[in-house]
């Protein structure tokens, strides 16, 4: 027992539970000889419990430097963060978005940016999103004022608690300090996510409470397996079988997701198709505990004494959390379409719900048509891309340029008749997108083949950040949309380099341990990529933060014709 510990926390990826009666018996499909079904349900976790927050709390750390630096510029607006800012601080100073001043041209934007924070009309403005992101911009606004600085404190912080989240859950799932820092350290030196991290946009909070979501249910998983790992000391009856095994109705981090998928949708309603799959995802482990155990009826009983739970504790809590997200909406008289059940009367059914709530219903209504109408449809962008390039970065998106900066210009030193520029590039880490797409592959084929439940997490949630955008490719729709793909992404490529360093220790008949050749090899595979990588992040540094750059060296990092 004492050597599966340690070849765990060295960082081995291994399977740990039993799905069908074979494994009961304690062999796997390949008749190989299993560890203990209690160590299945529940391997013991990393023993190295300092260690491994501060390896956390070190990444993190680096991962809020590179992100905070010189965060206020440029001092202007950037990109959409022209609604979003705006709207967050009308949320702020009146409770509801209010329309704000737009002749001339761009003038409320001047005016904000020259002090002036009177700009908005008494007029409700139609948002075409939900309003947790905003409120999660206002409070940086609330902190720090009505500036730069302000409207992008809270991207950066929720982008930077990402990589803490996306750490302590990678750890958790492969019971390895190691692979855990590395996915951290990875995603730390994304470019999309670094650059989602310092705009005011609402993409890396839907990434944060993904990621927070499935972290709740990684816990949960482990919390409900330790205490049946716990019923294995009592007796069975009935035939050497269990009869149901342990009842657990009220499972707290499973709550918790729920809640954090009610935000996730608050903050945009993309999040539902992953707080679904999961749903699923997190049932089927339940019955597969139950199976282990021995339980007869395990699918059934499973549905009963887990799922209906599941669905309370994810759904409806979702729900509930969702609707409390449009208190703010509720609350106040003159915002948009509040008075819409007023001159429209109920029918049928609708008649018992209140007035209120159908107006909510009916802001929906337009918001969705808004989405998914002729309008949009019939848009171009001269940045939009198709979701299937999106894995292998076919088309980025620029945020912002300054073209044809003259020679003498602060950081433009180049020949007279050549020029510089600036720009803010929405561009992932191409290295580390590229072994990403491949590491999904192999999690998907490892997920199926092995039936190891890990590589099932990221593959579930990359395909549910993504997949879903194909059915509204017929408008425009962005690179930057992929924010909330890159944690799962990397999750999968930390879980594919687990595999490729191997078992830190091999056990030999004597009972001991010794270091593997393949550990040396694998080590230094995987630290050459990582290496890789950094570099790739720091060489495309410039075009991610708006530095001065002659042509040249801009042409040298656009390395397809598409990214330009």
């Amino acid at each position: 027992m004492a050597g599966v510990a340690a070849v765990i926390e060295d960082g081995t990826v291994r399977r740990s539970e039993a799905e069908d009666d074979r494994e009961m018996l304690g062999r796997d499909v390949l008749g190989r000889r299993l560890p203990p079904l209690r160590d299945r349900l529940y391997p013991a976790m990393p023993r190295d419990f300092d260690g491994g927050w501060i390896a956390t709390l070190a990444i993190t750390l680096v991962a809020g430097i590179l992100r905070f630096w010189h965060l206020s510029t440029p001092v202007k607006f950037v990109f959409d963060e022209t609604y979003y800012a705006k709207d967050a601080f009308s949320l702020l100073k009146f409770g509801y978005a209010r329309q704000f001043i737009d002749q001339p041209e761009g003038a409320a934007d001047k005016a904000i940016l020259a002090g002036n924070l009177d700009v908005f009309k008494d007029t409700p403005s139609l948002t075409v999103h939900p309003e947790v992101g905003k409120w999660m911009i206002a409070a940086g606004e609330q902190l720090f004022g009505m500036n730069t600085f302000g409207w992008r404190f809270m991207p950066a912080l929720f982008g930077t608690l990402t990589v803490l989240l996306l750490i302590r859950t990678v750890r958790r799932m492969t019971r390895s300090t190691l692979i855990g820092a590395i996915a951290g350290l990875l995603l730390a030196v994304d470019g999309l996510s670094f650059v989602m991290s310092r705009v005011a946009l609402l993409d890396i909070f839907l990434a944060f409470w993904l990621v927070a979501a499935t972290s709740c249910l990684v816990c949960d998983r482990d919390w409900t397996r330790r205490r049946h790992a716990e019923t294995l000391d009592k007796p069975v009856e009935d035939g050497g079988r269990r009869t149901i095994g342990r009842w657990l109705l009220v499972r707290p981090w499973r709550i918790a997701a729920g809640v954090c998928f009610g935000l996730a949708c608050g903050t945009k309603w993309s999040a539902i198709w992953t707080l679904a799959a999961f749903g699923i995802l997190a049932f089927a482990w339940d019955f597969g505990a139950r199976r282990a155990l021995g339980v007869r009826f395990a699918f059934v009983k499973s549905a009963l004494v887990d799922g209906i739970p599941a669905f309370v504790s994810l759904v409806l809590v979702a729900a509930v959390t969702y609707v409390a997200t449009w208190t703010g909406w509720l609350l106040h008289d003159n915002s948009y379409d509040h008075n819409w059940a007023a001159s429209n009367p109920a029918h049928g059914v609708m008649k018992v719900v209140p007035d209120d709530f159908r107006s909510l219903l009916e802001y929906h209504k337009e918001v969705y048509a808004f989405h998914t109408g002729d309008y949009i449809k019939h848009a171009t962008h001269p940045y939009q891309s198709n979701p299937a390039g999106w894995p292998i970065i076919a088309r980025p998106i620029g945020f912002d340029a300054v073209n044809d900066i003259k020679p003498g210009t602060p950081g433009c030193d180049v020949p007279a008749g050549q020029t510089c520029l600036q720009v803010i590039s929405a561009l992932g880490t191409p290295l580390l997108w590229w072994g990403g797409a491949l590491a999904l592959i192999a999690a998907l084929v490892l997920w199926i083949s092995t039936r190891d439940w890990r590589f099932g997490v990221p593959v579930i949630g990359f395909v549910t950040c993504w997949a879903p955008w194909f059915a509204y490719d017929q408008r425009p729709i962005f690179f930057f949309y992929a924010v909330t793909m890159i944690p799962f992404t990397v999750m999968a490529l930390a879980l594919v380099l687990g595999k490729i360093l191997g078992p830190a220790r091999a056990v030999v008949s004597s009972g001991l341990s010794t270091a593997t050749p393949r550990r040396l090899i694998g080590s230094a595979a995987v630290g050459a990529f990582v290496v890789l990588v950094v570099l790739n992040f720091a060489y495309i540094w410039p075009i991610l933060t708006d530095k001065v750059l002659p042509h040249q060296d801009w042409l040298s990092r656009m390395w397809f014709k598409s990214w330009i």
